[in-house]
């Protein structure tokens, strides 16, 4: 018995194939005009802020997107990480651009926040111990005893726990001090502490100035699978509320995220300016002007933070366990890139 093939009418298949492509697109359009928009979109990250969001920031990116709708865009900065997604979980802000390590801990709590995206993945790791110049202080293990600076539940946190490891040390033999870049730079020079760990924009900083010498770096003396994904988060009820707000954030990222692979020279000019850091770092982080800022929350991502995860309960950094299928939600970049593709 042969197969009855159906073989429309042209016109009726030029009809058929655009509803096919267009329906949710559409759809997704028609949900959008009568979705009900919040007053205002509080955006929170790390100071000085991921590049992504100094970005947004320095080009009025989200300003210009929402001011149709009258929705106000409020970017703020915390000291660390932990403040900010504590913001999120409270419902006191509605996205985090901030590290994994901040964000695998409030979602292991069962908090109700999604992942939507990644705020960046540089494949070299950017922490760096830094010294005085003078210290007797050469290599990790002259740590042992020693008052270092860092902020709790970062991701330098996690990548300093790593290192130390791999010279037979934990965090248990060093004195760890919770302040930031703004106060550990001071104490540094003072002497009141022997080292600091920071991100290498910052610490790089200290050493041109002459201030400070380098005697770890991550990005050369660590491992590849050390370095994780900083993250894109949103809260839940505001996903639920406006689901196409957060489709429309997320086709901003990736046009951004796009401009700066685009315009490297001027993606660094802008994030000197905004941030007072290192040129030199900043080239040296990125040296083929590729930024790694693409949010799309691949498998080999997910794996990434999986490990993370592992290595931060091994670690006392983290207490719970993650449901990635709760917690993961790629549907808002699908639709984002949906509408990118539709607008072009």
């Amino acid at each position: 018995m042969s197969a009855t093939v159906f073989r429309p009418h042209r016109r009726n298949l030029l009809k058929l194939t655009l509803g096919l492509t267009m329906t949710p697109f559409a759809l997704n359009a028609a949900a959008l005009a009568d979705e009900a928009k919040p007053d205002v979109i509080r955006i929170g990250s790390t100071a000085p802020g991921h590049l992504k969001f100094i970005l947004f920031r320095n080009r009025k990116t989200l300003e210009q997107e929402f001011a149709k709708d009258g929705i106000q865009v409020e970017l703020s900065t915390f000291d660390g990480g932990s403040a900010a997604s504590v913001a999120l979980g409270s419902g006191a802000i509605d996205f985090t651009y901030i590290g994994n390590n901040p964000s695998l801990r409030l979602a292991a709590t069962g908090a109700d926040v999604k992942l939507v995206g990644l705020s960046s993945w540089v494949r070299s790791n950017e922490t760096q111990v830094i010294v005085r110049p003078d210290s007797p202080i050469q290599k990790l293990e002259d740590l042992k005893g020693r008052k270092v600076a860092y902020l709790f539940g970062t991701v330098r946190h996690s990548t300093f726990a790593k290192a130390l490891k791999s010279v037979g040390l934990d965090l248990a033999d060093v004195e760890g001090i919770n302040i930031g870049i703004e106060n550990s730079g001071p104490a540094l020079v003072r002497g009141d502490i022997a080292a600091i760990v920071e991100s290498t924009g910052s610490a790089q900083k200290l050493v041109e100035a002459g201030q400070a010498r380098l005697i770890y770096d991550a990005g050369v003396s660590g491992k590849p699978e050390w370095a994780v994904p900083h993250l894109i988060s949103v809260n839940g009820d505001f996903a639920r509320k406006y689901p196409g707000i957060v489709t429309r954030l997320l086709a901003a990222d990736i046009a951004t995220a796009r401009w700066a692979d685009a315009n490297p020279d001027e993606t660094i000019d802008i994030f000197v300016k905004e941030t007072g850091e290192s040129e030199a770092a900043m080239r040296a982080t990125y040296p083929d002007g590729k930024f790694w800022q693409d949010p799309e929350i691949t498998d080999e991502a997910v794996q990434a933070l999986q490990g993370e995860e592992a290595f931060m309960a091994e670690a006392g950094l983290l207490k719970g366990k993650v449901d990635y299928q709760r917690w993961v939600d790629r549907s808002f970049h699908d639709e984002a890139l949906k509408k990118l593709a539709a607008s072009n």
